[in-house]
């Protein structure tokens, strides 16, 4: 098989070459439109579950909601674990996982739209909005191969994504013994310039997903790695989504 790279670190060569066995041939092989219909199912659960920690807000039962957040948070994150290293079992779990990110997402967006509310009334709106407006242009430079996912563009993007997610654990660490960087949270240009550069790499990854899943199908994998791949492009649009409400929140205290 060919190489396959993507900074999403679900979507890895090894995990292709894991699945492209004699279950190609029980089940079938994995198509674009395949992997696109299940993304689209994953993402409609997503909403749903976001919809009732969201109204679970809204009508002042934050405890249940706070609840659902933290198991969604370390659910969520069992559960991609799982499937990293059992794609196969992605047809069952990528649906649970769905579910789970949508119990955080609507929880956060909830919180984040009462704090910005006078600031920023439409937050979340504009949020879920350049979301799926960046997500359709970058599926679209992609499809039409404006831009192309070389391996210099990959060595980039995988070198930058590795680099965020190193800072990010840096920051965490350095959050427990109380030591802050400030530029994490506020709105000075440098906070701000971070921001930007975070949604772009974020917005990048999907130039790689898109290439990973037509690869994938173009190489046979089997049936199932529809649904993985479906699970690994949900992974980028979330963070995706985090990432610019981040960012907006920090524009509007510019404001």
């Amino acid at each position: 098989m060919e190489l396959f790279k993507s900074g999403n670190p679900t979507l890895t060569e090894k995990i292709f070459d894991r699945s492209s066995n004699n279950d190609a041939e029980l089940q079938g092989t994995m198509t674009i439109g395949g992997t696109m219909n299940k993304f689209g199912f994953l993402l409609l659960m997503v909403v749903g579950a976001a919809s009732y920690t969201w109204h679970l807000y809204e009508n002042f039962n934050q405890g249940l909601m706070s609840t659902l957040m933290l198991v969604g948070i370390f659910g969520g994150f069992i559960c991609a674990l799982i499937m990293v290293f059992k794609p196969n079992l992605a047809q069952y779990i990528a649906p649970a996982y769905a579910l789970l990110e949508g119990f955080f997402l609507g929880g956060l967006s909830a919180i984040m739209n009462e704090a910005f509310s006078k600031s920023y009334p439409g937050l979340i709106l504009q949020a879920v909005g350049l979301t799926f407006g960046v997500a359709i242009s970058m599926f679209l430079l992609y499809n039409f191969r404006v831009i192309r996912a070389t391996e210099k563009f990959k060595s980039i993007i995988i070198s930058a994504t590795m680099g965020i997610a190193v800072f990010y654990l840096i920051s965490m660490v350095l959050g427990l013994f109380h030591v802050n960087m400030p530029f994490m949270y506020d709105s000075s240009p440098l906070g701000i310039g971070i921001s930007l550069f975070v949604v772009a790499i974020a917005a990048l990854n999907l130039i790689m997903d898109f290439d990973m899943i037509e690869r994938g199908a173009e190489q046979g994998a089997p049936k199932f790695m529809e649904w993985y791949g479906a699970f690994g492009l949900l992974v980028t649009i979330v963070w995706l989504y985090i990432e610019i409400l981040k960012l907006l929140s920090r524009l509007s205290k510019r404001n």
